[in-house]
């Protein structure tokens, strides 16, 4: 969709911070162009937060913490429920304005919309379920536990889900008790922006705050010596910088980072529903860009031969890559053009390896397609385990094929990789299905399924794919303390 065409009401009215229950334009003056991937026009400027910014911000956050933190629960849960309210009322435009901003297609934006809605009602459910211990003293003392909020947290989100991640990953913080300052994704900030139009008015001035900004916006946040926890969805060498800047406070981290998956088919799995997994796995919807994908597919010898051209021909028919705002598109762009590069690199090494291309694996030929950042869905066959293609993060739509005979040698390939983040079984065998969950190094694993998360379920990963659990009870706690209460009696 061409900028000229994008319907009114669309593209946010505020392109600057917002904190303290007020917008503000950065203290620099600057502000750099946010594009649409799938056409190569810009939308619209976005404000550039800088140190000053980010103090200004986090100090509104502190400033809010102390009412926040003594608000009954019930209250707290009452206003994220209506914040959900709020994106439920505009599921349609949110799609539109992330796919405008990112490339996803938005038939597969609406259900963020609808998952982060879901996750502020689930974490608000939640809200008057943190409770402490008691511990047996006698009958002369007690002594207690309470969870108390940290106080002020800081939130850094990816581009490849920007609206969800902005709404979901403040839930379990508020939820909690703690205030939040949010810095959204550079390249794809502009839903953020109409989230903090829409639900900043719910809440206390201060309780969230929202940032657009590059390097510098995110490395102030990490070190503020207010800052009490940073959390971070992205890759693994922005995950190094956030751990080395909040260690300066020696703060705690929660990382969700990358992932080189593995899709692993025993002999005797269900064929037609394991290629569907296979092609659903690896996210050539959003382009690959998912932290989740399963791009490394090993499938045992005696089906090989047999499966591949079928996952080919799957692939080819299912996806095709077109306007991400038409509801019928099923594979959007890239986010950026340096993503595009990255994807062509990765081909290329893959070619020199020796890997072959069975199907993408360039541009597509459609003219209309030429000023965008699109690129093919690709199938390398003929991959093994000492290829970098095998090893290294893509982040793009190149799924590699590998053949395995021996079990031990799969699994010692398997989790060779530096990261830990989900992994998919196929078998019709429960035992053999239970025996690889165990051996596979990952926080996620499913077993004939694939890609799909559940509230209530810990999502995490292990290794270089993260630290810590969200998405489940335990992300609550992660943004309490454990403060000990002993009472001597009279």
């Amino acid at each position: 969709m061409k900028k000229q065409d994008i319907p009114a009401g669309i593209l946010p009215a505020h392109n600057d911070l917002f904190y303290g229950g007020a917008w503000h334009r950065p203290q620099s003056g600057q502000y750099l162009p946010t594009r649409n991937p799938a056409e190569g026009e810009d939308l619209m400027d976005a404000a550039q937060a800088g140190a000053q910014d980010v103090d200004a911000a986090v100090r509104a956050a502190q400033a809010a913490f102390p009412a926040w933190a003594a608000m009954p629960p019930r209250e707290r849960a009452a206003l994220l429920k209506q914040a959900a309210g709020r994106l439920r009322q505009h599921v349609d435009d949110l799609a539109l304005l992330d796919s405008l901003n990112n490339g996803n297609p938005v038939r597969a934006l609406r259900p963020d919309v609808l998952a982060a809605a879901d996750g502020l009602e689930y974490f608000a459910g939640l809200a008057t379920e943190i409770k402490g211990e008691t511990i047996p003293m006698g009958a002369g003392a007690l002594n207690f536990t309470l969870q108390e909020p940290l106080g002020v947290v800081a939130r850094i989100t990816a581009y490849n889900h920007p609206l969800m991640f902005a709404a979901l990953r403040i839930a379990a913080p508020l939820a909690a008790g703690n205030c939040v300052v949010v810095k959204s994704p550079d390249q794809a900030p502009l839903s953020t922006y109409q989230l903090a139009e829409l639900i900043g008015d719910i809440f206390p001035a201060g309780v969230v705050n929202f940032l657009s900004g590059s390097v510098e916006c995110g490395a102030a946040l990490t070190t503020h010596p207010l800052v009490r926890k940073v959390t971070l969805i992205g890759g693994v060498p922005t995950g190094k910088a956030v751990m080395a800047g909040a260690a300066q406070g020696l703060k705690p981290v929660l990382l969700e980072l990358g992932g080189k998956n593995a899709l692993i088919v025993y002999p005797d799995a269900d064929r037609d529903a394991a290629i569907e997994g296979i092609v659903n796995g690896m996210n050539f919807t959003w382009s690959g860009q998912s932290c989740g994908s399963t791009s490394r597919v090993f499938l045992h010898e005696s089906v090989y031969d047999d499966w591949l051209p079928r996952i080919v021909e799957a692939v080819q028919a299912r996806h095709r890559p077109g306007d991400p705002t038409d509801p019928s598109t099923t594979m959007g762009a890239l986010v950026s053009p340096a993503q595009l590069r990255k994807v062509e690199y990765y081909v290329g090494v893959a070619r020199d390896e020796g890997a072959q291309v069975l199907c993408g694996g360039k541009r597509p030929d459609d003219a209309q397609l030429a000023a965008g950042c699109f690129f093919e869905p690709t199938v390398l066959g003929g991959v093994d385990q000492d290829m970098r293609i095998a090893n290294e993060e893509v982040f793009g739509p190149i799924m590699s094929v590998l053949k395995w005979k021996d079990e031990d040698a799969l699994y010692e390939q398997v989790n060779r990789v530096d990261f830990g983040l989900t992994g998919s079984i196929w078998t019709r065998d429960l035992d053999t299905a239970m025996h690889a969950a165990r051996r596979i190094m990952t926080g996620y694993v499913w077993i004939n399924h694939t890609g799909q998360h559940f509230l209530g379920a810990p999502f995490g990963g292990v290794k270089q794919s993260g630290i810590g659990r969200e998405e489940c009870f335990a992300e609550l706690l992660e943004f309490t303390y454990s403060k000990n209460v002993h009472v001597r009696l009279s």
